[in-house]
């Protein structure tokens, strides 16, 4: 870990920040009471943020002697509209990624008891391209880990493509191969397609992806683990792409569960030239306190710093 922190130290003396955001592999396994410099994470302040709290902690740990414990509590009145709950943990504005380079993420998740069980909207860890002045509108992430109603699910988003007059529509909330269900949002100039889901998934949770795009294709099982009091291993892949390029692979215990290629993420006027992640609870004005646990945090150009390398040789 010293050594770790020594080179990152190095590279930001020696390295222009572009360079280093590319090539750095920053980790972080919340030992101590703070977080560590080699990981380039942060807490970010703000009045959303005042609803969350951090906790470095020892009790509950998916390995080694510490864990992150993140928690949100009511701060919004409950029909408050645009009012938001938070306690995300970023990276660094320094270390972003170009939006057009793929870099490996992974972490440890494991609920709290109680999960919420309540339709509602709530987010574990989310993916967005930066945003600047000039830009019109609020763009959401262009990948996201979600749950509602208790369940798992995981989500794309692009610019707005019509799909053709005769694509399929859902059956029991699935498209045909070679089709995404998609929740058309012009007035957005978005689309958001739904990419994974766990087991207790049905289409009632998920009711808004009633049309079919053919603009992104998935290849499965696309299962995702269960919200539950239990540590679960992720990762992800994001290289976005709104051309149709983008390629994303996510993963979770070991096994591939989606791969998914075509057109990822936004190319509007006045957006940045990075990606940058967030993880943590993150949802609408709610009730009572929502916590999760994250351990294990590691980013990586290379899927061999990221994941045990015969693991790398498998997704595909």
């Amino acid at each position: 870990m010293r050594s770790s922190c020594l080179c990152l130290t190095l590279a930001l003396l020696l390295t222009p920040a572009t360079l280093l955001a590319d090539s750095a592999v920053l980790e972080d396994g919340f030992e101590g009471t703070d977080f560590a410099p080699e990981g380039g994470l942060y807490y970010r302040e703000n009045f959303e943020q005042s609803a969350g709290s951090v906790r470095f902690q020892s009790r509950i740990t998916r390995s080694g002697q510490g864990a992150l414990e993140l928690s949100v509590k009511p701060l919004c009145a409950p029909d408050a509209e645009g009012c938001s709950e938070r306690a995300e943990i970023w990276e660094r504005t320094a270390l972003r990624v170009p939006y057009d380079r793929g870099v490996w993420y992974a972490f440890s998740l494991r609920f709290a008891k109680p999960v919420p069980d309540d339709d509602h909207r709530y987010v574990m860890a989310q993916w967005k391209r930066e945003i600047g002045p000039d830009a019109v509108g609020d763009f959401s992430p262009f990948l996201a880990l979600r749950m509602r109603s208790g369940v798992n699910f995981a989500t794309a988003e692009t610019n707005f493509v019509a799909p053709p007059d005769d694509a399929p529509r859902p059956e029991n909330g699935l498209c045909p191969e070679g089709w995404t269900p998609v929740w058309l949002r012009p007035e957005t100039r978005q689309m958001r397609m739904l990419i994974a889901r766990d087991a207790n998934w049905t289409p009632e949770v998920t009711s808004e992806f009633d049309h079919c795009t053919d603009q992104l294709r998935v290849s499965g099982p696309g299962i995702l683990p269960g919200a539950e009091a239990e540590w679960h291993d992720y990762a992800f892949y994001t290289r976005p792409g709104p051309d149709g390029d983008g390629l994303m692979y996510l993963v979770a215990d070991g096994a591939r569960v989606a791969k998914v290629e075509g057109r990822i993420g936004h190319d509007d006027t006045g957006l940045g030239a990075n990606q940058y992640f967030k993880f943590g609870p993150y949802r609408d004005a709610g009730d009572g306190e929502w916590t999760l646990y994250y351990d294990n945090f590691r980013r990586a150009p290379d899927c061999e710093d990221a994941l045990d390398a015969g693991l790398c040789g498998l997704i595909n």
